[in-house]
């Protein structure tokens, strides 16, 4: 029994140790194929363990190295090829350029009345309309006069009666057949029948509606028919010669006005019409509620459009600079406070901090920064650099340039 029982001790004991042998072998096999596949993972595993942050930075600064030098080259390269930008210049020259005083008003006829009935009666006859032109004098429209003219010829009634008995007391005064008295009293009432027959003639004159002065017919409110009294409105009037306009103007800003000085009037309903004045009378006092001088300008052959009550912009020179450099106003870059163009030189964009003076339409006075001659880029400068390449194309045509005026002033 002892025997047997050694037997199978050493049968189980090689058993587990063959067990164990043949386990070893398959894991040295499993180690191995791993190992010699995906080798570089592992190793990078290892690594990023092993390594941790500084591994990674390593090989980002690595990556970074072996790149750097080609994407400088690169860069190089496309800024040496960049392609010159296009632009429009303009030479820069010199002339006059004028400060305004601006101010905006309506123009007015200076003289303008309303035509009033003097006389009662019924319109007869309207003999001109609105927009007719008139002469001083001119029958403008007629009323009823039959009353008028009967009234007239009473009157002419009354004083040949009372001429006759004033020539008959004349001679009985002097055969001293009446008194003093009696002949006063008739010479009175000779008198009065004088006068009443002027008030007849006067009153039927005013049944005619004359035009005061020479101008031409506004307003009409007057219809064949109606029945009129005295103190109503007929007709408006006006003389359009002149066209006058009232501006008011601060204090300081009248100082070195004169009377007779020309302006330069806009219409505002079309900015293409413009036409001259002059400063006909400056008020010799101060509104002292507004602190304002008041400005009478007459307008000098305004264009037939222009009709009384035109609203207008007047400009007033108030100071010229006859030799002053000048630069298109498409071409100033403002920024806060300071202002800049690029002067196209060699083929590159040369860029100038400029400084402003007078303004005047599309020219702006340059005290520095510049000279006459220069060519200023007035096109294509929004993207500009100092230093920038460009390419100078031809400006726009003045035809072209009017005719874009013109869609812009449609639209």
């Amino acid at each position: 029994m002892n025997a047997i029982s050694r037997r199978k001790r050493a049968f189980l004991f090689t058993s587990l140790v063959l067990i164990l042998v043949v386990a070893a072998a398959g894991s040295a096999l499993y180690l191995k194929r791993r190992s010699s596949a995906p080798g570089t993972d592992s190793a990078d595993a290892s690594a990023a363990k092993s390594g941790g942050a500084q591994g990674n930075v390593a090989l980002a600064s690595t990556k970074a190295a072996a790149a750097t030098p080609a994407g400088k080259d690169g860069d190089k390269g496309k800024e040496g090829e960049k392609a010159p930008v296009p632009v429009s210049v303009a030479a820069i020259a010199t002339g006059p350029v004028s400060a305004y005083i601006t101010s905006t008003a309506n123009l007015v006829a200076e003289d303008e009345v309303k035509v009033l009935a003097e006389a009662e009666g019924r319109v007869a006859e309207v003999l001109v309309e609105e927009g007719n032109r008139v002469a001083k004098g001119q029958v403008l429209a007629q009323l009823v006069k039959e009353d008028a003219e009967i009234a007239l010829t009473k009157a002419q009634v009354r004083l040949e009666n009372a001429k006759l008995n004033y020539e008959r007391a004349q001679q009985e005064v002097k055969d001293h057949l009446i008194s003093q008295e009696q002949f006063d009293k008739t010479h009175l009432e000779n008198q009065i029948a004088q006068q009443e027959l002027a008030e007849a003639q006067r009153m039927l004159s005013k049944t005619t509606i004359r035009a005061p002065f020479g101008g031409r017919v506004t307003e009409r409110f007057m219809k064949i028919g109606q029945h009129i009294r005295p103190g109503d409105q007929l007709f408006t009037v006006a003389d359009f010669d002149p066209l006058i306009a009232k501006i008011f103007l601060p204090e300081k800003d009248v100082f070195g006005l004169k009377e007779g000085r020309d302006v330069r009037i806009t219409l505002k309903a079309n900015e293409q019409t413009r036409f001259h004045g002059r400063i006909r009378q400056i008020s010799p006092v101060v509104d002292t509620a507004t602190g304002t001088v008041k400005l009478t300008v007459e307008a000098t052959a305004p264009p037939q459009e222009v009709r009384p009550g035109a609203f207008v912009t007047i400009d007033i020179v108030r100071e010229t600079h006859p030799q002053a450099v000048l630069l298109p106003r498409e071409a100033v870059i403002r920024e806060l406070q300071d202002a800049y163009v690029f002067v196209a030189s060699s083929g590159v964009a040369e860029k100038r901090t400029v400084s402003l003076g007078l303004e005047e339409g599309a020219r702006i006075e340059a005290l520095s920064g510049v000279k006459p001659g220069e060519q200023v880029i007035v096109a294509g400068q929004g993207g500009l650099k100092q230093g920038s390449p460009i390419k100078v194309i031809p400006a726009p045509e003045a035809s072209d340039l009017g005719s874009v005026a013109e869609r812009q002033i449609r639209g």
